[in-house]
């Protein structure tokens, strides 16, 4: 994926929000508005094409009060974008909001 599809698919508000990201966003106090401001000035961290859930991508932007979150997201066969979670990169998982504190694919954050 691209930043640049990610972004056109946003503006032309063809994205959905899964269950489970809303959920993971409404625990960390993020407003969707704040990881649709995400996805339109972050930047893609990692890519996973070849993720069983299909391909996608972590994506690390910053929301008004500071904080940095990071966002999975995917396009679906429609081009629609899929938001799958929205989380804020912790230890241990992650020593800053762009270096892992250990490897692998974040599977549920």
């Amino acid at each position: 994926m691209e930043l640049g599809q990610i972004q056109e698919t946003i503006i032309k508000g063809n994205w959905v929000m899964s269950r489970h990201a809303r959920q993971r966003a409404g625990q960390r106090c993020i407003l969707t508005a704040d990881v649709i401001a995400a996805l339109l000035t972050g930047e893609i961290l990692e890519d996973y094409p070849e993720d069983p859930r299909g391909a996608s991508c972590l994506v690390s932007g910053h929301i008004p009060d500071g904080r940095s979150i990071h966002i999975v997201c995917s396009l679906d066969n429609d081009g629609t974008l899929v938001i799958i979670t929205v989380y804020i990169p912790e230890p241990p998982k992650w020593i800053n909001e762009k270096s892992r504190g250990n490897k692998g694919v974040i599977k549920d954050d």
